[in-house]
């Protein structure tokens, strides 16, 4: 990647959208211009032509992992079709940046909305995504009155690359878990001079979210996320070893059931997590093979595979082929699969529950989808977040809802940080 890092950040900023205006104390903030060097896509190319492949799986379904078929559908695409230089123009034509902050350097976007009283949004991704997975968002967040909402739902958008991912830095020592990047992101908002400021996430960008609205630094005005942690710990604890719930929890409605029965899928079907959370270095073969590398990132959950399965079979709905690979070329080009793993084995380390209550008492906006990993309950968000402001469940999207649902996940963040404002 060619980059440009001034040493002296200047006052302003010109953007397309409007002037980006920095305190004096942030002139370590330097931009960065995305472009990698065409041979680099030529060598991509190569490695997928040049892929060994396995015999396929033994079964008529995804249950053994991302099927044979579909890999070749992705691969044929990818090194016949697939054009990186349009999702790198719409990176190029919003700012980027680089801060250092805690010894590492940190990527954002940062895109300030037109409307004066525009709320300032902080917004994290997970895994296996990265900030592609929050593009949609730029312009209907900053650009309301364009998307079929009002002056008064502006937002100034921050998205930050988690360390280790896309233009991060890749942390050379341990430490970096959600706890450490939900203290990194607070720094990033004030260094931006943002007094008051609201986060949102969703996987990791959830529990780093969660995170910040448990350690509730000065300006954080509350949160929504879009998988809430509130699974009372103890049950979370006997789900993930899976045992059954304790004797002392009551299931008291068909709601909490549900979800129980949803996480012990999900704890019994992440081996993706549980490889990344133990031995993240092992993985090293997928900064070797392209197709390797998609293959392990398709098989995050059932219902997503089953998406982008189809996307690549022709049925494109939520995601396209291009938004899948858009992603996984991200990672490619930056050399990030290791690297990004490791937050799985720092949270494990830090022993952070995924699901679980964080204590935060700071206002909460909850917005369900019907195929996340588990739908939060009702009952268990208002145990969790005594200072649930919203909670609505959705009749469509999953896991990867910003990306695959952007217009219904705007008018949740309008509506669930409006009390907020």
């Amino acid at each position: 990647m060619r980059t440009r890092r001034d040493t002296q950040f200047p006052a302003t900023f010109i953007s397309r959208r409007t002037a980006v205006s920095f305190q004096p104390e942030t002139a370590a903030i330097r931009p960065i211009t995305i472009d990698f060097p065409e041979a680099e896509l030529e060598e991509l190319r190569r490695r997928i032509a040049t892929t060994r492949w396995p015999e396929a799986e033994t079964v008529k379904d995804q249950s053994q992992g991302t099927q044979l078929e579909t890999l070749k559908e992705l691969a044929r695409y990818w090194a016949e079709e697939y054009d990186w230089r349009k999702i790198e123009a719409k990176l190029q034509a919003v700012p980027n940046f680089v801060t250092e902050i805690d010894g590492l350097d940190i990527h954002f976007i940062h895109v300030r909305s037109k409307h004066e009283n525009a709320l300032p949004l902080i917004v994290t991704h997970g895994w296996p995504g990265s900030i592609i997975e929050q593009m949609k968002l730029i312009e209907p967040l900053t650009n309301p009155t364009a998307h079929g909402g009002d002056a008064s739902d502006a937002f100034h958008v921050v998205i930050p690359s988690m360390p280790g991912y896309g233009f991060s830095g890749k942390p050379t020592s341990a430490g970096w878990n959600p706890a450490r990047i939900a203290r990194a992101w607070a720094e990033l908002m004030q260094r931006l001079g943002y007094t008051k400021y609201a986060a949102q996430g969703g996987d990791w960008g959830a529990i780093v979210t969660d995170l910040m609205g448990a350690q509730a630094p000065q300006g954080l005005l509350g949160i929504h996320t879009n998988m809430a942690g509130v699974v009372p710990p103890a049950l979370e604890q006997a789900i993930a070893a899976g045992n059954p719930p304790p004797s002392d929890v009551v299931l008291s409605n068909d709601e909490e059931r549900r979800a129980v029965e949803q996480l012990d899928f999900v704890y019994r079907h992440v081996a993706y997590a549980h490889m990344m959370g133990s031995r993240p270095q092992s993985l090293a073969g997928l900064t070797d093979s392209p197709v390797g590398l998609a293959a392990f990132m398709l098989d995050h959950d059932r219902d997503s595979l089953d998406l982008i399965s189809r996307a690549f079979a022709g049925q494109t709905e939520g995601l396209s082929r291009d938004d899948v690979l858009d992603n996984i070329t991200l990672f490619w080009l930056t050399k990030s699969a290791i690297s990004a793993a490791r937050v799985y084995w720092e949270n494990a380390e830090a022993g952070i529950q995924f699901f679980g209550v964080k204590g935060v008492k700071l206002p909460v906006a909850v917005s369900v989808f019907p195929d996340e990993l588990y739908q939060a309950p009702r009952s268990w968000a208002e145990k969790a977040y005594p200072n649930l402001i919203h909670y609505n469940r959705l009749p469509k999207g999953g896991h990867f809802a910003a990306w695959e649902q952007p217009e219904a996940f705007v008018n949740e963040v309008r509506n669930g940080l409006r009390p907020l404002r």
